[in-house]
């Protein structure tokens, strides 16, 4: 199995030259049971990039975030046990995250302000990522002139860029070493696009963006919706029909980001609802509030892979929304729409047929990592999604999806049967 997966991600590498980037979340290892993730349970021949997440700003200096990230004199840190990785697969580029959901836009602002910060920020991060025997820095600034950030600061997202992208080619003329990789992940909604993103610009100081097109929609809606659809649901009007992994790509294409250098975002999560109607409960369906916390992943109207298998398992309904290529499942009150292993299959087969440069999953701590719930074995969802990107540019679909013109969808919920195993 891991000879066969080395195979696939050689293929990725030489042939097709195609990205697969998969996010490390440190905060992993704090869950119970089979949700606790460590460095070890990666299986690095899946990934060409690993972006480790996060580390935090104080001031103009990247430093480290969980107690543990760095080694001390006695225990192994989990920076260097991730560092252990290019063992397994000595391609493998392990690149550090800073910024996120969370971290929102404070910190950065104090960094863009003027030429000494971004200098000194840029310079912080070359020693930080030396010194760690990290390949890169990817930057997620998620909200550029908002949240607390000026209009100016689209500007300045630039500017810091182009700081950290010379100061990397600096130091590699210097050093001799490889430059140092410079990525950086990006949000969906048009209006943060808008507002907070020269395209351009950052596509040029770029080696690649990852698309975020996941939390398409969420318990922060108050109708039910697919979390990463491929394509926007018939119903859907105004700026709502933006919500889809499709629109999105091509969107971010029409503003002059290479088709090359975009990976296209892919969730190995569900977003939960709670129905407030029981009897209805297909997609636009009323919702009352966000569906409960997963039982591992604690966090409410977010649930994993592995969870998700756990509720089919014990009875819950699985329906399919053709229309955007997606799956959602009802148990009583919950509602959930996630992707299964086919589903994210033909995302990964958009990808590939229409010539972006590569996949992104967040993230690999929520696919069945152990492969012990779904009956799938290990990675289900992102060993479907890396087969797929490995053949040929014109080999079809695995339903023979249009990317063009997705179909009508079907007037009522059909229910679907998920696959139990997965063969390619």
């Amino acid at each position: 199995m891991l000879w066969t997966a080395f195979l696939i991600l050689l293929a990725l590498g030489s042939a097709n030259s195609l990205r697969s980037v998969c996010y490390y979340t440190n905060w992993s290892q704090y869950r119970s049971s089979v949700g606790q993730f460590y460095p070890e349970d990666v299986d690095a021949s899946l990934c060409t990039h690993l972006i480790y997440s996060f580390a935090n700003i104080v001031g103009t200096d990247i430093i480290p975030f969980e107690w543990n990230d760095d080694s001390t004199p006695w225990s192994k840190g989990m920076y260097e046990r991730t560092m252990a990785l290019k063992t397994r697969n000595p391609a493998l580029k392990i690149i550090l995250a800073v910024g996120g959901y969370n971290m929102a836009s404070l910190p950065f602002v104090n960094i863009v302000r003027n030429s000494a910060s971004r200098s000194s920020f840029a310079q912080s991060a070359v020693a930080f990522l030396r010194q760690r025997n990290f390949d890169g820095l990817d930057v997620d600034w998620e909200y550029p002139a908002q949240r607390g950030s000026a209009a100016a600061d689209k500007r300045n997202f630039v500017l810091l860029m182009q700081e950290l992208r010379t100061a990397f080619e600096n130091e590699a003329r210097v050093s001799g070493s490889p430059r140092l990789l410079l990525t950086a992940a990006v949000p969906a909604g048009k209006n943060s696009v808008d507002v907070g993103y020269d395209v351009p610009a950052l596509s040029r100081l770029c080696d690649f963006i990852s698309l975020m097109t996941y939390d398409l929609h969420g318990s922060w809606d108050s109708t039910t919706g697919i979390n990463s659809p491929l394509y926007a649901h018939p119903s859907e009007q105004g700026d709502d029909t933006y919500l889809s992994l499709d629109w999105v790509a091509k969107y971010y294409v029409s503003l002059g980001a290479p088709r090359d250098k975009i990976n296209i975002g892919m969730a190995t999560y569900g977003r939960s609802f709670t129905l407030a109607d029981t009897n209805n409960n297909g997609v636009g369906a009323p919702a009352a509030r966000a569906g409960r916390a997963g039982r591992y992943t604690m966090e409410n109207g977010f649930i994993s892979y592995y969870e998700i298998c756990q509720l089919i398992q014990s009875g819950a309904q699985v329906f399919q929304e053709p229309s955007q290529r997606a799956r959602y499942l009802v148990q009583r009150d919950l509602w959930i729409g996630y992707d299964d292993v086919q589903t994210i299959q033909e995302k990964a087969c958009y990808a590939r047929q229409n010539s972006y440069g590569g996949i992104m999953f967040w993230a690999l701590d929520l696919d069945d990592f152990k492969g012990q719930t779904c009956g799938q074995g290990r990675y289900p969802l992102i060993r479907a999604a890396v087969q797929e990107m490995a053949k040929p540019a014109s080999a079809p679909c695995f339903r023979q999806a249009n990317p063009v013109n997705p179909g009508p969808s079907l007037l009522t919920p059909q229910l679907y049967q998920p696959l139990t195993g997965y063969h390619p």
